[in-house]
């Protein structure tokens, strides 16, 4: 039976998706579609299994592969499609983009970003933004969680206040340009979770930053 859950599953996973080309390396990798198709063909066969008489078994694990594949790729070719958009508008922009799971992560360095010590987008940076904000209309069912960091620099007090501002500016950018107000969620973070270490200049100026964090909605 497990020999038969697992051929059920692959043959669903190749119904599902295989690989997508990585825009910066122009290299072929498997999507996160595939490898959430995999997932839910494995689960969705071994249900079908455990739930099926003895008789219907066979027919049970395929049908419970199907299902299970065609949901967890589902995720999967959302995400996938969302990363690629995003990628392909912010190339070359200065903020980075990293695929963690179903999740998706952006990042947007302070000094391109905002003036020093100020909370209002610089005029510079709404081009780039807006270009954010164009896809997050089209993902819509995507939720979205801006946290804004500093260095450790000044009081705590000081950069807690200052992130928070900065997060909360982001916010009502995207919202002035369609994004519902229900999809985001602001939060200063203050200096409490660096990326770099705050001895070197370069590292303080890798922790000024605001990150957006996109989440499928549940």
């Amino acid at each position: 039976m497990k020999k038969m859950i697992l051929v059920a599953a692959i043959s669903t996973m190749t119904l599902v998706g295989c690989s997508t080309t990585n825009p910066y390396t122009d290299e072929e990798e498997t999507s996160r579609s595939t490898i959430g198709a995999a997932i839910g063909a494995v689960t969705g066969a071994a249900v079908g299994a455990a739930t099926s008489s003895r008789g219907d078994r066979r027919k049970g694990i395929l049908i419970g592969a199907a299902a299970g594949g065609i949901a967890g790729a589902g995720v999967g070719v959302y995400m996938d499609r969302q990363e690629e958009e995003l990628r392909q508008q912010l190339r070359g922009t200065g903020v980075s983009v990293a695929r963690e799971g179903d999740q998706i992560r952006l990042v947007m360095p302070g000094n391109v970003t905002f003036a020093v010590n100020q909370a209002t987008i610089q005029p510079s940076f709404h081009e780039v933004l807006g270009s954010v904000a164009l896809v997050l209309q089209e993902f819509e069912e995507t939720a979205i969680s801006i946290g804004g960091h500093t260095d450790s620099t000044g009081s705590l007090e000081l950069n807690q206040g200052l992130s928070e501002r900065r997060a909360e500016s982001v916010g009502d950018f995207l919202r002035q340009q369609g994004v519902s107000r229900g999809r985001l969620h602001t939060r200063g973070y203050g200096p409490r979770e660096p990326i770099a270490s705050n001895d070197t200049e370069a590292g303080r100026q890798a922790n000024r930053r605001v990150e957006l964090q996109l989440m499928p909605m549940q």
